[in-house]
């Protein structure tokens, strides 16, 4: 709840470790790492926008992710034909340093994320994997500290099982279209998806409850009554701008 401040597993603080300047001139990635998951979810139903999912957590004890939705469908393979490995053109694809892949399409039990495909994507500086699906290999992308959350964890392989039939193009994510570009943030409470249209509304919102929430912890920890504090009231406030 509220600003996070930098410690262990916190994205921030390695925006600080490579020497962003951080506090004078936060960007937009920037700003998204000092929320979590909780605050985001509700600045998007402040909103009455899509983007808070369920069931997606991380897959081990791997820190928060955030940055830029790439966009990959998966399907139920149809044929013995070879082809190329699932996901791994996107990998190859790779340009920048904000990168999450974001996998739809994965099929209960069967794996569509694992240790070599990790290993490719941390040599390409690409952020985590947020996977639709199952991982296996599981103990192979947390050696390397590369974060995965999906639905689950398997040891069945999707090769002949799984292929990919898309990426770079709208795709559905428990419930929620996620384009290309898009935001995304991922902790231990889960995943959330901003559309890039409308990320710098969410943050202003983001960040308003942050600060009414941080002033609510304050109040009932001096004593102020928690029903009076936690009233409908006191949340409906947040959308009266603050100062900062």
């Amino acid at each position: 709840m509220g600003i996070v401040s930098p410690g262990k597993n916190n994205y921030l603080e390695l925006l600080i470790n490579r020497g962003t300047n951080v506090k004078n001139n936060p960007s937009l990635l920037e700003r998204l790492a000092r929320l979590d998951t909780n605050t985001v979810s509700d600045a998007l139903d402040f909103l009455g926008l899509p983007g808070a999912t369920h069931g997606l957590r991380p897959l081990w004890d791997c820190p928060k992710i955030v940055g830029r939705a790439s966009t990959i469908q998966l399907g139920p393979k149809a044929d013995a034909m070879p082809t190329v490995h699932l996901i791994s053109p996107v990998i190859d694809a790779v340009t920048t340093d904000d990168r999450i892949l974001v996998i739809s399409g994965g099929i209960d039990g069967i794996s569509c994320w694992g240790d070599i495909l990790a290993n490719a994507a941390v040599s390409k500086k690409v952020r985590g994997s947020v996977i639709d699906g199952f991982s296996r290999d599981i103990e192979g992308s947390e050696s390397i500290g590369y974060p995965v959350y999906g639905r689950g964890i398997t040891m069945i392989s999707a090769r002949n099982r799984v292929i990919q039939t898309g990426s770079g193009e709208p795709v559905e994510v428990r419930g929620v279209t996620v384009h290309e570009d898009d935001y995304v943030i991922a902790d231990c409470c889960g995943t959330v998806f901003v559309p890039a249209a409308r990320i710098e509304e969410v943050l202003d919102m983001g960040e308003r409850i942050a600060r009414r929430q941080d002033g609510m912890v304050e109040a009932v920890r001096a004593g102020r009554s928690v029903a009076e504090v936690m009233h409908d009231k006191e949340f409906e406030a947040i959308n009266q701008r603050d100062k900062k």
